[in-house]
């Protein structure tokens, strides 16, 4: 099985906010169930309008941002097969990120299922009152390392590439981040989140070491 290298064209790269999510397509149908019963439409309808307008505010809470579109082909008895691999970012800009890859035959299909896979594998980042976080951490993710410290207030997000991306996603606005490893844009991204993953606040460590909190910071 091989794997061709082909990128695809910035202009041919979709906005993730352009790709429909399945589950409001869902909710609308069942909703358009509800209004055609007639008498039953006044005691049910509500309600549900009321979990369609739920579940809208849901999903406009996260952000999905394309980090690469790669155009793919695997070797099968009749000869190659073509696909597209899309890496999403997902994130809520309120201390929830997750990176997530999916593959189709098209580039929407692609990209729905990166923002699907993203949401499956979410991470909690504690954020700081100045919108960094709180010690400095490391990741690593096949041959990529990253190293994310916290920086002062003012300071903004100094990275690059997906590591930006996913601190970006993340709520983190005063951070340093340094790629010491590989480019690859999908394990510089991993590394990110286990980099932030790995990441407990004082109050944590210090129930974990068993001591108070003063004897933290002095």
């Amino acid at each position: 099985m091989t794997e061709s290298n082909d990128q695809v064209q910035s202009n041919d790269i979709p906005a993730a906010s352009d790709v429909p999510v399945a589950a409001e397509g869902q909710q609308e149908r069942r909703g358009g169930r509800g209004e055609g019963r007639g008498g039953d439409n006044r005691r049910g309808g509500g309600g549900r309008g009321r979990d369609n307008r739920r579940g809208q505010e849901r999903d406009s809470e996260w952000q999905e941002r394309v980090v690469q579109i790669r155009r793919v082909s695997k070797t099968v008895k009749g000869g190659k097969k073509m696909s597209f691999r899309a890496i999403v970012v997902v994130g809520n800009e309120k201390g929830q990120v997750g990176v997530g890859v999916g593959k189709a035959g098209d580039v929407i299909g692609a990209v729905r299922k990166g923002v699907a896979d993203g949401k499956k594998h979410l991470v909690k980042v504690p954020l700081t009152r100045h919108s960094s976080i709180p010690t400095l951490s490391n990741g690593r993710d096949g041959a990529a390392s990253v190293l994310i410290r916290p920086a002062a207030p003012g300071t903004g997000v100094i990275a690059g590439g997906s590591i930006r991306t996913v601190l970006e996603l993340a709520g983190i606005k005063n951070v340093l981040a340094k790629r010491l490893g590989s480019k690859t844009p999908l394990n510089n991204a991993r590394a990110a989140m286990e980099a932030l993953a790995g990441l407990r606040t004082h109050k944590e460590t210090a129930k974990e070491r068993g001591i108070s909190l003063e004897q933290i910071y002095s």
